[in-house]
């Protein structure tokens, strides 16, 4: 089976390269149909492969395994996480291909078949970054799934928003390319390796009384390209722009899987290069993720209750709920890994699903403005159920993946930080029970139209025309995704499977039994609550929920200047080395 292992990234970018050549040619009804069946199976193999997974499997593409100590060829590892990433990433993208079939009805400039064969390279790329087994092509996959996300950000190049939404993502995340290869090179300068286990070994061989300062500038660096993906603050500011203007399929895949990708690097990188006695001590890193994770979360869960551009809204809940995600990695326990792999899971079906809905709001009526489109989206019924639905999901109510994942995460955390995953799904939830409640019910008092800057009021549909029917396409594949998010927390032992597959424990280890307490459930029933108390008084009080003073400079803060997102981006670099050198010191 390991064989297999490469083919994962192979047969999306062969079948990319195929539209790309072909694409011009064949009618468009082929164009999708090759690739919906290139992905499809690409996530059958991926499946498959994952089942098999135990024990882990490795390959040497090209068949160049080691020669003595030396390491030439490319590795790829097959183990539970990085296939259960490879599976993800292939399932959202075939999701995200059935909800645009027949989507863009005029591709811009003729190019037929262009987003397709994008979306395979994406697939690829994600499916690449998953499996890699040595930083250098860990990173060559970082960068190409970057450029097509680019590429799709921008997509509709006639609009300047699309342009300069793309374009603030390229620069902020190249730059964190920059710093993620520049940390590589100096571990490969220190240990002449870069497969990571032998990178991992090399640093105990070469330092077994702790890091230097070398050690030290590559985890900062390393860790500063992981967190821009994983938009972590203050490396976050690209992703609200970018989602505002992506193409809806896209914002499934950016905030589905792309992001949590860079909380999935972390993970793998630490776990398998930096744990040992000549990396950095399981103390920093905590104090590291933890301090990020937790202002994350919260900045994240301001900021969305605080919008009315529902694309927006999303974005920054997917921001806060990846603050949860470093949190319970940053506790660095196996029961922490279990729950967050679960979380993720059902997360990545409520994001996904809530972006579908929100781009049938703004086919539909050429709006994503909570405001404008007050009681407008009734003859929406079932596009409002399962909005209805994706925010109980994000609060945490059982039986969701969410529910489960978060669960297991906050016995793990513990202490004062359970506050702060309660209060990020609480809030991030009751915004958009705000939404629907406004949007779909008609609720409530219109708001006063106050001055905003992002308002989702003029936007372009992502059809040729608004539709007058939402189509079948667009209502299935949001259900689909939130009854897999429904299946995370209930399936009979699928929690056990996932925590076995985490690889952190054996079949017999006790923590390996994933199950529901009490004690989570009373959690994510009180933050369901607390959610719908947040958006009940948001509908009936709206003049008491306006953005308060003290929020206005945190707003201002996403300005849309790349520049200042630069400069933040250096600031929390300095941050990240700041939080890490006082254990390397030994304080």
């Amino acid at each position: 089976m390991r064989h297999l292992l490469p083919l994962l990234v192979a047969l999306p970018l062969l079948g990319a390269a195929l539209l790309a050549a072909t694409g011009r040619r064949l009618p468009r009804i082929a164009v999708e149909i090759t690739g919906f069946v290139v992905c499809g199976g690409t996530a059958a193999l991926a499946l498959v492969l994952l089942l098999n997974s135990s024990p882990p499997m490795t390959e040497w593409v090209g068949a160049w395994p080691p020669a003595g100590r030396e390491s030439v060829g490319i590795l790829v590892v097959g183990d539970g996480p990085a296939l259960g990433m490879a599976t993800l990433a292939s399932l959202l993208t075939l999701a995200a291909l059935a909800y645009s079939w027949r989507y863009f009805d005029a591709p811009p400039h003729g190019l037929t078949g262009a987003f397709t064969a994008l979306m395979l390279v994406f697939q690829g790329a994600m499916c690449g970054f998953a499996l890699a087994g040595d930083l250098f092509n860990a990173f060559v996959f970082f960068e190409l799934m970057s450029v097509v996300a680019y590429a799709l950000t921008g997509y509709r190049i006639d609009e300047a928003k699309a342009v300069q939404g793309a374009l603030t993502f390229g620069i902020v995340n190249s730059l964190g390319a920059y710093a993620l290869l520049m940390g590589i090179a100096l571990l490969y300068a220190r240990t002449g390796e870069l497969a990571m286990a032998r990178i991992g070994h090399g640093l105990d061989a070469a330092g077994p009384g702790g890091p230097d300062a070398l050690v030290l500038t590559s985890f900062v660096l390393v860790l500063t390209g992981l967190l821009v993906k994983a938009a972590a603050v203050p490396f976050h500011f690209w992703l609200p722009d970018a989602h505002a203007v992506a193409p809806t399929p896209v914002c499934m895949l950016l905030s589905g899987v792309m992001v949590e990708l860079g909380a999935y690097g972390v993970w793998r990188v630490y776990g398998t290069v930096f744990a040992g006695p000549g990396g950095i001590p399981a103390a920093d890193l905590t104090r590291v993720l933890v301090t990020l994770g937790a202002l994350t979360a919260v900045t994240g869960a301001v900021m969305c209750w605080y919008q009315r551009h529902i694309k927006r809204l999303l974005a920054y809940s997917t921001v806060a709920h990846t603050g949860l995600f470093l949190v319970g990695l940053g506790v660095l326990t196996p029961e922490a890994d279990d729950g967050v792999a679960l979380y993720l899971l059902g997360h990545a079906g409520v994001k996904a699903a809530l972006f579908a809905c929100a781009g049938a709001l703004l086919d539909r009526f050429g709006s994503v403005d909570e405001h404008s489109l007050h009681g407008r989206g009734r003859p929406l019924r079932a596009t409002g159920v399962m909005c209805a639905v994706g925010a109980l999901g994000l609060a945490g109510l059982p039986p969701f993946g969410t529910a489960l994942g978060k669960a297991v995460t906050e016995e793990a955390v513990g202490g004062p930080l359970t506050v702060v995953y309660v209060a990020a799904s609480a809030i991030t939830a009751g915004a958009v029970l705000r939404v629907t409640a406004r949007v779909f019910l008609g609720l409530g008092p219109r708001p006063r139209d106050a001055e905003y800057e992002t308002s989702g009021s003029d936007e372009e549909p992502e059809t040729t025309g608004l539709l007058s029917r939402i189509p079948d396409t667009m209502t299935t594949v949001p259900a689909v995704l939130l009854a897999a998010a429904l299946a995370v927390g209930v399936s009979p032992g699928f929690g056990t499977l996932v925590a076995r597959s985490v690889g952190r424990a054996g079949p017999g280890d006790a923590h390996a039994a994933v199950h529901w307490t009490a004690h989570g459930v009373l959690l994510g029933v009180a933050s369901t609550v607390l959610a719908v108390a947040l958006a009940g008084l948001a509908v009936t009080r709206p003049d008491r929920t306006a953005a308060p003073g003290w929020a206005a400079p945190l707003r201002r803060l996403q300005s849309g200047h790349v520049g200042d997102y630069v400069a933040w981006l250096l600031v929390g670099t300095t941050v990240l080395g700041a939080l890490a050198l006082p254990g390397v010191l030994g304080y």
